[in-house]
């Protein structure tokens, strides 16, 4: 059997590859659209260090230097391998994870996919029928039933009038068939470049979980270690209260107190009871959040301990420059990929609009034996061509145009808002470092003032000079102040945290990023 029919065929689909190939996709190409890149992240030039606050966890002064590289394990500059471990854990065990990554391997599957489609589709196939023929027709069947041998001549020994006997007869059909629709108009690479841009979105995303989890877990740390010593401190204001509430009731018995004093100590101590429960809440809630983080339940028991003097500030903090965060930031490089995804969607819209290629063949045989299928006489092929022009389709394929259009304009609006979010972010987290320093060094000046007082107190009171209820109210002064000092210690290392998630967290120096 001759395969040159066949051998036409593939000439005319890699002739079609290659005009498709040489030709123009519709629909625009990409461009990046002019991005707004100010020099700094802020009007005026920021201090180069922030404030220091001595003897104290999180006090240290921070310096800023521009231009830096961020590592990707920022965690580490807090110097916890409690918080090193936690992380890791996250990372081994984490679902986020897994299923970004997942969706990532999804999205790279679909590109390959829809390269198949510049190839020719090649289908092998075979089919057997059993066919009975009424005697009436049988006569006329007979002789036309190719590869029957001595049955057909049985048969036709066998008649007698009235030659109405049926005929039995299988036929046999092998074949193999060839489709191809050249991208002429460049509708499939378009199509290629939409998924290929979303596949490039599922990999930022990836990323992002990743920053996301390591950022997620270090607020969590930072969050317990806060809370642990709030509670602490929650107590001990509770503690003194009480010791005030049972002097004040003493001296209302002996009548040295009046009544009003009594119900302002009660409603003092009721106030301090009040701050221990919202804090115990947070504190359970906490160590739940971390549980999840790394993949646990929350009945195991999490090993990690952490508190504020265990954890060290970064003192040196790197600041990208504007230009450069744009490639930094995950968000920022997936909102661009959608927007590359939506300009090659627009040109999908618009190819559907044109004249669609189509090539198709078959070559086979077919007989009532399976030896004489190829041979003489039962051999066949064909090759067809076709062109479709969409001519009336209601307005559909010009609206999904339209519509196409309108998702590119969104897209690249939603592209300029999380630049300009990228923007706000480093600059909210560089005016956190500043002031939360200065908020620190305030915080302790305060506590200092009331440790000053309380111990004026001491004095006082062993002199004789005052009761002890002005005493207890003095400690109490002093661990109001402990509490917004502890407050403000772990604002600190948040806002340290929160700079090295805003300007990217380093995911391009991750083994393996991207994948």
């Amino acid at each position: 059997m001759s395969l040159r029919p066949l051998q036409g065929l593939f000439s005319c689909a890699v002739l079609g590859a290659g005009l498709a190939s040489a030709g123009c996709a519709a629909g625009p190409d990409y461009h990046r659209p002019t991005v707004p890149q100010p020099e700094a992240y802020a009007p005026s030039p920021l201090p180069p260090a922030t404030a220091a606050t001595s003897d104290i966890a999180g006090g240290d002064a921070q310096r800023f230097v521009m231009a830096a590289d961020v590592d990707w394990q920022w965690w580490r500059s807090f110097a916890s391998p409690a918080l090193n471990d936690l992380v890791r854990l996250g990372f081994e065990h984490s679902p986020t994870i897994v299923a970004a990554r997942a969706a990532l391997r999804q999205a790279q599957e679909l590109v390959a996919a829809q390269r198949g489609l510049f190839f020719p589709t090649i289908n092998a196939g075979y089919t057997f029928e059993r066919q009975k023929a009424a005697g009436n027709v049988a006569n006329s069947i007979a002789p036309g039933v190719q590869g029957n041998g001595t049955n057909i001549q049985a048969y036709q020994n066998a008649q007698q009038p009235p030659y109405n006997a049926p005929l039995f007869y299988n036929l046999q059909t092998a074949q193999l068939t060839v489709g191809y629709t050249p991208d002429v108009f460049g509708s499939n690479w378009r199509q290629v470049e939409s998924l290929q841009a979303q596949a490039e979105a599922g990999r930022d995303a990836l990323e992002a979980a990743y920053l996301t989890l390591a950022s997620n877990i270090v607020s969590a740390a930072v969050q317990e270690a806060a809370l642990r010593e709030q509670i602490r401190a929650a107590q001990s204001l509770i503690e003194q209260n009480e010791r005030g509430l049972r002097i004040l009731q003493r001296q209302m018995i002996e009548g040295y107190a009046m009544r009003a004093d009594l119900a302002a100590q009660q409603a003092q101590l009721a106030q301090a009871r009040a701050l221990l429960p919202p804090l115990q809440k947070q504190f359970e809630q906490t160590r739940d959040l971390m549980r999840v983080l790394v993949g646990q339940t929350p009945d195991q028991e999490l090993d990690a301990v952490f508190r504020l003097q265990d954890l060290r500030l970064p003192q040196e903090l790197p600041v990208s420059v504007p230009a450069q965060l744009l490639e930094q930031r995950p968000d920022v490089r997936a909102a661009e990929a959608i927007l590359r995804s939506a300009n090659a969607q627009l040109g999908i819209a618009i190819a559907a609009r044109l004249p669609q290629f189509s090539i198709n063949g078959a070559i086979g045989g077919t007989a009532t034996e399976f030896s004489q299928m190829f041979a003489s006489g039962g051999p066949f092929w064909n090759l067809i061509y076709g062109v479709t022009q969409p001519v009336f389709a209601g307005g559909t394929l010009v609206h999904r145009q339209r519509a196409a259009h309108q998702a590119l304009i969104e897209a690249g609006a939603q592209y300029q808002a999380t630049i300009l979010t990228a923007y706000q972010n480093v600059a909210d987290a560089l005016h956190a470092i500043l002031s939360d320093a200065d908020g620190l060094l305030a915080a302790q000046e305060n506590e200092r003032a009331a440790r000053v007082e309380l111990d004026v107190a001491q004095q006082q009171r062993a002199a004789g000079q005052i009761d002890e209820l002005l005493l207890i109210q003095a400690e109490a002064a002093w661990q109001q102040a402990v509490l917004i000092r502890i407050q403000a210690q772990a604002q600190r290392f948040g806002d340290a945290a929160a700079l090295f998630v805003a300007l990217g967290g380093g995911w391009w120096h991750r083994p393996g990023a991207g994948s």
